[in-house]
């Protein structure tokens, strides 16, 4: 486990065995979450395929449907970028950005507050997503993926429609508040 610039934000490196055959790696261990203080109620979980150069967030649902992530690539590698929305966080409107490999096998938990995206950096990624809360299309927002300084590994990404209409990071009133648990 590493701890990113955001407080809550963990970078996770889960249990890999490896031989002849390949690799095993156990991406979930209810027991060893709930030892380090992480929520363990996932409810969905997604996955996306993307190929080199799309830019992907950066995404949230916000309150009540607000939900804690664990996102990890199972594919290729991205440049994954977690952004605090949390009022009176010490980190608020600052990001970390973790590169996440299938060969890595690393994960990032996020949790509630932060607005996620991710740049594809090699041919095609799949990224897997666990979230904490069911999907709700009217508290599903973004903040504009170029409008909190980050340093993209693409300068002229595939974007969809609906990631270049987001609002800018300081047009958007946040609903989240943070707690001494990095917890909204």
């Amino acid at each position: 486990m590493r701890a990113t610039a955001l407080p809550g934000c963990l970078e996770l490196r889960p249990p890999c065995m490896e031989d002849e055959r390949g690799r095993f790696v156990k991406v979930f261990n209810r027991d060893s979450y709930i030892e380090l203080g992480l929520d363990t109620e996932f409810r969905e979980e997604y996955y996306s395929s993307s190929r080199q150069g799309v830019i992907r967030g950066l995404h949230f649902q916000v309150p009540p449907a607000e939900h804690t992530k664990l996102v990890y690539c199972v594919e290729g590698t991205v440049q994954d970028v977690v952004v605090d929305l949390r009022a009176g966080s010490p980190s608020f409107g600052k990001h970390a950005v973790v590169e996440l490999s299938a060969d890595a096998a690393n994960m990032l938990y996020i949790p509630a507050g932060l607005a996620h995206g991710f740049c594809v950096l090699s041919e095609r990624a799949t990224m897997v997503y666990k979230v904490t809360s069911q999907y709700s299309a009217e508290n599903d927002k973004g903040i504009l993926w170029n409008s909190v300084g980050i340093d993209w590994a693409v300068g002229n990404p595939i974007l969809s429609t609906r990631d270049r209409s987001h609002p800018r990071l300081e047009d958007f009133d946040t609903p989240f508040r943070f707690s001494a648990e990095g917890r909204t």
